[in-house]
């Protein structure tokens, strides 16, 4: 029999993740720009939030990178980097093949939804 009492903490508000679009040809002069924009979204989610609540996850839409390479893999292990030490994982979406096999070949495979 239900008591009619609701499950979970009542006052967690769930966030809806960061999305970060990662494309086009990148190059290591490319790295610094995204994550100072994780840091800039991140800073503003917090600001815009009183109760302290941000998000938790951090969404890289990788599908529109022309060819991976050693910068997409430096952005992307630095992304995950900083936003490990604010509190977030990163996540990809629409890795390709390509890229794919590449974070598995240095590890970071783990990040690919």
């Amino acid at each position: 029999m239900s008591s009619g009492r609701r499950t979970g903490l009542p006052s967690v508000d769930a966030t809806k993740p960061i999305v970060l679009v990662v494309a086009g040809h990148l190059t290591p002069a490319d790295v610094p720009r995204f994550y100072e924009e994780l840091y800039e979204r991140l800073d503003g989610e917090l600001a815009a939030r009183p109760d302290g609540f941000v998000a938790t996850e951090v969404i890289c839409e990788v599908g529109g990178l022309d060819r991976p390479n050693l910068a997409v893999v430096e952005v992307l292990a630095r992304l995950q980097l900083d936003a490990r030490r604010r509190g977030c994982r990163v996540r990809l979406r629409d890795a390709g093949r390509e890229l794919r096999l590449l974070l598995d070949l240095v590890g970071l495979g783990g990040m690919v939804v």
